[in-house]
């Protein structure tokens, strides 16, 4: 069983960035990234592969970027230029396992 534990979000202005962290407890190959915006379904953001390889929905293309230290067996990701509909709370996610989620604000 590997634990899932994120940090990083809180509220920022729009235009604004914002680094999310998740910790597996254990070895992890891919990574992906969650959100879920009120009302709405949770959406996949960005996969990270153990390779590296990563990929983005169209709506964060250019403006985030996962990463991942596997020495620490952490993974990243990298938000900039936020706008209020990136307002959700993010979850990451590794086969059966998720993150407790972090709740991402862009709000003036």
């Amino acid at each position: 069983q590997v634990r899932l534990v994120e940090s990083g979000g809180g509220l920022v202005q729009p235009g604004g960035s914002l680094r999310l962290s998740c910790t597996a407890s254990g070895l992890f190959f891919i990574m992906a990234w969650y959100r879920q915006a009120p009302g709405k379904q949770r959406e996949l953001v960005a996969t990270i592969t153990s390779g590296g390889t990563t990929d983005y929905a169209d709506s964060v293309k250019g403006r985030f970027t996962a990463s991942r230290d596997n020495a620490k067996n952490t993974a990243y990701l990298q938000m900039n230029s936020l706008s209020p509909e990136d307002t959700a709370i993010y979850y990451c996610n590794s086969g059966h396992f998720w993150g407790q989620g972090t709740q991402v604000t862009v709000s003036s």
